[in-house]
């Protein structure tokens, strides 16, 4: 099995790093294509403006200065073109990406954009504690596992999977859940200053608020020390509404 790794916490990241072992556990054939640079909430943009630059790091280890989903797009159109990997695996990212997270991770988009092309695709989120530090061991441990089991599954090629670890030590982890994608309300957490010319400027801050904790909900697997898996769909089409606006859009 061939695999390509990346993320949207850079070259340097942890995590990455975390991951390349995470697939080095299922397969001999690993490569990394990230980005130069931390590219965290860039979601599912696509550089268009400027050229991007590939660098080779070694044999099977590249960076991009761009997106994550210009590294995904790059490495399968480029870099593994004559052989496309049979799985991508995007993470291991610092912080969960649950609840409202999906529509800004570049994590997630990482795993959107491989699916577009074709490619079966898994996203990897270490939840964090701010109290403590990050619990890489959890998602080292349980990783291989998840993803093992996870494969044995045909899904369907407009679904990638997101799996969440829970800020908590490898032993600690109650459970393995499968469960839809859930909701936490987004705060208004934005900083207003002046630089030192006066000029005012924002900084957006955590945007995090109250949290709808449903035990069926990716969001209250991960507060209950579980490790929560998803698959999202990437056909946003809203059913139901499409045929309430056919009735009346004649």
């Amino acid at each position: 099995m061939r695999i390509l790794i990346t993320n949207d916490d850079g070259i340097h990241a942890p995590g990455l790093q975390v991951l390349e072992r995470i697939a080095r556990s299922l397969t001999d054939d690993v490569w990394t294509v990230a980005p130069e640079t931390e590219q965290s909430g860039a979601s599912h943009s696509l550089t268009i403006h400027r050229p991007l630059r590939l660098r080779t790091l070694d044999d099977r280890r590249f960076i991009v200065d761009g997106t994550p989903t210009d590294c995904v797009l790059l490495a399968l159109n480029h870099v593994l073109k004559d052989r496309r990997p049979d799985l991508v695996l995007s993470g291991v990212n610092h912080g969960s990406n649950i609840g409202e997270d999906v529509t800004y991770s570049g994590t997630i988009a990482a795993a959107m954009e491989a699916t577009l092309l074709g490619c079966r695709a898994v996203a990897l989120s270490q939840h964090l504690d701010p109290a403590r530090p990050a619990d890489w061991p959890t998602a080292e441990h349980w990783g291989p596992q998840v993803i093992r089991k996870t494969l044995a599954v045909d899904w369907p090629r407009n679904v990638l999977i997101n799996v969440n670890f829970p800020a908590v030590g490898p032993e600690e982890v109650n459970c393995i859940k499968v469960v839809r994608h859930g909701k936490r309300k987004i705060g208004d957490d934005l900083h207003e200053r002046q630089d030192p010319r006066g000029r005012t400027y924002f900084w957006i801050g955590t945007l995090r608020g109250d949290a709808d904790v449903l035990p069926d909900t990716d969001v209250g697997v991960i507060t209950d020390n579980g490790i929560a898996v998803t698959p999202l769909d990437l056909d946003l089409t809203h059913y139901g509404t499409l045929d309430t606006l056919r009735d009346v859009l004649r």
